[in-house]
């Protein structure tokens, strides 16, 4: 079994926000694959079912962001998983908007939800890193993530919701490498090469 995590904040008023990009990846993987319903488990909310035939836990942490580790340790000990069965999906500043990078391992760049997943359960798990690009100033991080996509980035969002979801069964298999060139091509094939910044 795999454990797909979405970050994010719960609460309404987070719901389209910069930050919470994960939750509503994750949520566009259990709709396109039939994978429901969502039940309160594990701190948060949890919904498991097949993508490509491999078993997979789907899990939206209730904890808000920076003790997202607190659920992600529940579930995985429940589960008797490894670090190397998580894939954590979330917000990347250090990437243009639009632009989808798969890794293990690696540092957290000051985001709070991975700093507390590696602080519970270690740091070699998988991340699907969503670039939401930099605002240029890092006094302005903190509201820029918590604030809601503009208007004119609500497309590229919608579309690479839908192309990681179509798309989501070849993480589920490992295959990193052709998950982002398949993500890639399809976003540029929609129109959307790499976004400017808003």
């Amino acid at each position: 079994m795999l454990l797909f995590v979405g970050l994010g904040n719960p609460g309404a008023r987070h719901a389209g926000n910069r930050h919470n990009v994960g939750f509503r990846v994750v949520d566009a993987i259990a709709k396109r694959h039939g994978i429901g319903p969502w039940r309160r488990r594990f701190q948060g909310v949890a919904a498991e079912g097949p993508i490509g035939g491999i078993r997979v836990q789907l899990l939206l942490p209730g904890t808000f962001m920076n003790e997202s580790g607190r659920a992600v340790a529940e579930a995985m000990h429940f589960y008797k998983l490894g670090v190397a069965d998580v894939v954590v999906f979330h917000d990347e500043l250090d990437l243009p908007p639009s632009k989808v990078r798969v890794k293990a391992g690696g540092g957290v760049a000051g985001h709070n939800g991975l700093r507390s997943i590696s602080a519970h359960v270690g740091n070699d798990y998988r991340r699907v890193r969503i670039g939401i690009g930099h605002p240029g100033d890092k006094d302005l991080v903190h509201p820029y993530v918590l604030s809601d996509f503009a208007k004119s980035e609500r497309d590229w969002v919608s579309a690479l919701e839908g192309i990681i979801a179509d798309n989501a069964e070849l993480l589920a298999r490992g295959e990193d490498a052709s998950f982002q060139n398949k993500v890639h091509l399809a976003m540029g094939a929609k129109g959307f090469g790499e976004q400017p910044a808003d």
